[in-house]
């Protein structure tokens, strides 16, 4: 049998955060695929990033297993709409708060949010992020490095912080690290940086959270065909994205969205501060 040839797209390039509308091919999220069996039924789950990519995998597949959602993201209003309507099909809630999660006081409300509309939070997806590929440290403004570390790790820290008081024991914090926090990729130094901090957060945060009976865990992703990818990368590079690993493609956001059930389910019970790797055959240490 021959080895499946490697899988590419085309050379594109969109303004950042970048659109599902625009993009070829279209990612796949699960939107056909995805079967639910009752794994979070009953559970209320916030998302961040969940307009798209990842986070809008995670969502579909959320809804499908029995959670409602909260979606926050930044303007791609259209995106959003459409994941709603996904969750709303499957039977959920749905509730969805646009704003930027660089800005502090916006990272404040999402948490109070969801308490209001579910009354407590079960799960929470810290999955929002920025990046920019430079060739040279001199390229990073000090402005994209503020911003940077705000989206990635000050919101995340920000949301959990909030998430806490309103958690009962057996739910779940799951944040979205990334192969660069052990691999780091030198033209996305911000990037991995922060989702190095990420990965250590997570792991401390497990450990301080474990006599509260509320688990973390971290997902460690390689390269994903999300908007991000064309948004913030030069088209060469978008076209040959995801061939530098094993499987040589790219991953769907749909081949992620299980490892986020799993974590957020209670069939996890004792899985906490685990890094969980979706790589496409890539190790991470």
């Amino acid at each position: 049998m021959s080895e499946p040839r490697p899988e590419s797209q085309p050379a594109q390039q969109q303004q950042v955060p970048g659109t599902l509308g625009e993009m070829d091919p279209k990612p796949d999220h699960g939107e056909e695929s995805y079967r639910g069996s009752g794994r979070l039924t009953g559970k209320a789950a916030v998302i961040t990033g969940g307009d798209s990519g990842i986070g809008r995998a995670v969502a579909i597949a959320f809804a499908r297993e029995g959670a409602d959602v909260l979606i926050s993201y930044l303007n791609e209003h259209e995106d959003a709409k459409d994941t709603a309507k996904y969750v709303e099909e499957a039977g959920r809630k749905c509730v969805l708060v646009a704003g930027d999660l660089a800005d502090r006081a916006h990272q404040k409300t999402i948490i109070p949010r969801a308490v209001e509309e579910f009354g407590r939070v079960d799960v929470l997806v810290n999955n929002a992020a920025f990046q920019m590929s430079h060739p040279s440290v001199e390229e990073i403004s000090d402005e994209e490095w503020d911003h940077t570390v705000a989206v990635n790790l000050t919101a995340m820290f920000t949301l959990t912080k909030d998430a806490i008081p309103h958690m009962q024991p057996g739910a779940s914090i799951i944040n979205s690290s990334s192969v660069n926090s052990d691999n780091p990729s030198p033209n996305l130094i911000a990037y991995a940086m922060t989702k190095a901090g990420i990965a250590n957060f997570t792991a401390s945060l497990a450990q301080m959270l474990a006599e509260k009976g509320i688990r973390a865990n971290s997902v460690a992703p390689g390269p994903v065909w999300t908007p991000l990818i064309p948004a913030t990368m030069p088209e060469e590079k978008v076209e040959s994205f995801g061939q530098q690993v094993p499987m040589g493609r790219a991953a769907q956001p749909a081949e992620l969205a299980p490892v986020y059930v799993l974590l957020a389910s209670d069939e996890a019970s004792y899985v906490s501060g685990a890094r969980v790797a979706v790589t496409g055959g890539k190790p991470i240490l």
